[in-house]
């Protein structure tokens, strides 16, 4: 089951509140402190997301099994763990990036 989580639009602007990611290359907000539930990705020039990211909003909903939801999908970011808690990647969907995401309960 799916359950939305938050919309990530990339962006040219600084925002308040980034934080940088300096292996990815690029300065994201925590949609969590959004009350639309807004992540911001503003990418520098050595980013390392793919250009579809870069380019295009995605959608991201929270799922019980990542990997059950990434059979059969088309990855466009294999799956990866940026907090102890978070398991994430992210697939195309009808030509648009989403971000699937599984809390993970220790």
């Amino acid at each position: 089951m799916r359950t939305f989580s938050h919309v990530g639009i990339p962006t040219p602007d600084i925002h308040a509140g980034e934080s940088h990611n300096e292996g990815g290359g690029f300065f994201v907000t925590d949609f969590e402190q959004s009350d639309s539930r807004v992540e911001w990705l503003r990418c520098e020039p050595d980013c390392a997301l793919p250009q579809m990211l870069q380019n295009m909003p995605h959608v991201a909903f929270e799922v019980d099994d990542l990997d059950e939801a990434l059979k059969g999908a088309d990855i466009l970011m294999e799956p990866m763990m940026p907090k102890d808690n978070l398991k994430i990647a992210f697939v195309i969907e009808d030509g648009a990036p989403v971000e699937l995401m599984q809390i993970i309960k220790h």
